[in-house]
């Protein structure tokens, strides 16, 4: 081995004795081993106890610093409530209001010649007892043959006396029978009760008689005629009414 070979190899040797790696040994920081703990997340009952407490209150905080608007809110809300109720009823009173007085409006419009109507009804019962007065054979009009020859119509002083009587006749029974058609127009009408079963809103009862072979309590004649001015009774009907015969 050549002199250079040996410096190399005794170089290399010195670097590894044992000072040289005491040296690096102490330089290395030391490591030793110690046992791992594992923890869980889960909080002990107490704890989870204690975070609720502190949630409610900071809840009740919540809520403590927003009542002011709820209180506001609900009152409001009640406000509303008793407003909308109180506005149906309104309505409700003011569209019974409009039916009443529609109501009232066509009644006043169709009763209101009730009086007026009353009081001419004393002329047309004057008037049927002119015409109940004239003998029959006078309430007609005397017909003319064919066969006869025609003649010129007698004057005023040649007409016997049953001729004025037939004329007067028929002008009364025409004046009656044009008052009652200006009564028809406005809803006024006679109605003759006779026959039917007597009815104290519809009929007066003048007497009382027994009569065979009729029912009591039914009207067996009618003294003044009764009239109705649409559904209401104008004049009630004056009647005799059947009474039960005493056996």
């Amino acid at each position: 081995m050549s002199p250079a070979a040996l410096r190399l190899v005794r170089s290399c040797t010195a670097s590894l004795s044992p000072r040289t790696f005491a040296r690096s040994s102490s330089a290395l920081p030391s490591r030793t081993w110690q046992p791992r703990r594992h923890y869980s997340d889960a909080k002990p009952a107490d704890q989870q106890a204690e975070d609720g407490k502190e949630d409610g209150a900071s809840g009740s905080e919540t809520a403590e610093t927003l009542s002011p608007e709820a209180a506001k809110l609900k009152e409001k809300e009640t406000e509303v409530t008793d407003l909308m109720g109180r506005l149906r009823y309104l309505q409700a009173d003011f569209l019974n209001l409009q039916r009443n007085a529609a109501r009232d409006k066509e009644q006043t419009r169709d009763f209101a010649i009730t009086r007026f109507a009353s009081d001419l009804l004393e002329t047309v019962d004057v008037l049927s007892l002119a015409l109940k007065s004239v003998p029959a054979q006078y309430a007609q009009p005397v017909e003319k043959s064919s066969s006869e020859p025609s003649s010129p119509p007698p004057t005023s002083d040649s007409k016997p006396p049953e001729a004025h009587l037939r004329e007067l006749y028929q002008g009364v029974e025409l004046t009656q029978r044009q008052l009652l058609q200006t009564l028809f127009k406005y809803h006024v009408k006679p109605f003759d009760p006779t026959g039917d079963s007597f009815d104290p809103n519809r009929h007066e009862a003048l007497y009382q008689a027994p009569v065979p072979g009729k029912q009591p309590g039914t009207v067996i004649d009618c003294q003044k005629t009764g009239y109705l001015i649409k559904d209401r009774v104008l004049r009630a009907a004056q009647v005799g009414v059947a009474q039960e015969s005493q056996s």
